[in-house]
């Protein structure tokens, strides 16, 4: 990861680890394995904290505390955001060239998921992701969710439902639908296309090199979602140093994270009974809008 404007001195190691375990990572970093004596130590500016979804502190209790202080502390780890091509693309919806939003279109296909993972996860670790794009790139809440399972694929685990087919529909009445396969052998994709009233326009369709040949022609598929975003994660983490130097917090915030999971959490409904859930959010805090 480049960064320019920070130093990491200070590191939490779970439980279960050697406290220097995480630390000989970064030079010059220090490992605690308990989270008040770090903070209690000198030379904390700001936190970072990276964990998995099921150790996430609820959003409402975040939100809470937040409107409590009368402003903003969190920001939240939503990376698409800051990716090249979803700037782009972004820009380009937002300016109206394109009209007003009818559908839009997206593929997610990893090239094999982690032991363990559920039909559920499918939703709240990998279709999530989508879940914020497609509310930020048309500036529109989701309302409603439906899950398709169609046949899982021979590569996909025993009870593993993928592929997996979500539609959603936006507070706009535009229609947006998620391909996500996470079994898909070949390699890493993400994909969109946003379709309106005066035209279409379509990113991820990264090749490093297109070659000709024999009556063929083809490129590379990235192997996994490092390669893919690589540049995207050391981006966000650059624009949380510059706002957290200036003294202010931008971009996601814990209202987007709320909604995320709410969204998730009407999709994996969906995904059990079969049938379109409407989503339910509570009405947005002044200090999100």
């Amino acid at each position: 990861m480049r960064r320019s404007g920070q130093r990491l001195p200070r590191s939490i190691t779970p439980p279960h680890k050697e406290p220097h375990a995480s630390a000989g990572l970064t030079e010059g970093c220090v490992s605690f394995g308990d989270l008040a004596e770090a903070m209690a130590s000198l030379g904390i500016d700001a936190v970072l904290i990276t964990s998995p979804g099921p150790a996430h502190e609820p959003a409402p209790r975040v939100m809470a505390a937040e409107q409590r202080l009368g402003h903003r502390r969190v920001r939240v780890g939503i990376m698409r955001r800051y990716e090249r091509e979803y700037i782009k693309l972004k820009s380009l919806l937002d300016s109206g060239e394109l009209g007003r939003p009818l559908t839009l279109h997206n593929r997610h296909r990893n090239p094999d998921s982690a032991p363990g993972f559920t039909s559920a996860m499918v939703i709240n670790d990998s279709v999530a992701h989508e879940m914020d794009v497609i509310r930020w790139l048309p500036g529109q809440e989701v309302t409603a969710v439906a899950v398709m399972r169609p046949r899982p694929s021979a590569s996909a685990p025993e009870g593993l439902a993928d592929p997996q087919f979500v539609v959603f529909e936006t507070e706009g009445s535009a229609l947006v639908d998620v391909e996500i396969y996470v079994n898909a052998r070949y390699g890493y994709q993400v994909q969109a296309e946003a379709v309106r009233e005066d035209g279409t326009a379509r990113i991820g369709d990264r090749h490093d090199i297109l070659v000709n040949t024999g009556g063929r022609w083809g490129g590379t598929v990235t192997s996994g979602f490092v390669e893919r975003f690589e540049e995207a994660y050391d981006r966000q983490v650059q624009a949380w140093v510059d706002a957290t130097r200036r003294g202010g917090v931008t971009g996601p915030s814990v209202w987007d994270r709320y909604a995320v999971a709410a969204i998730s959490e009407a999709g994996v409904r969906a995904q059990t009974v079969g049938r379109h859930i409407e989503g339910e959010l509570v009405d947005r805090p002044a200090l999100y809008r």
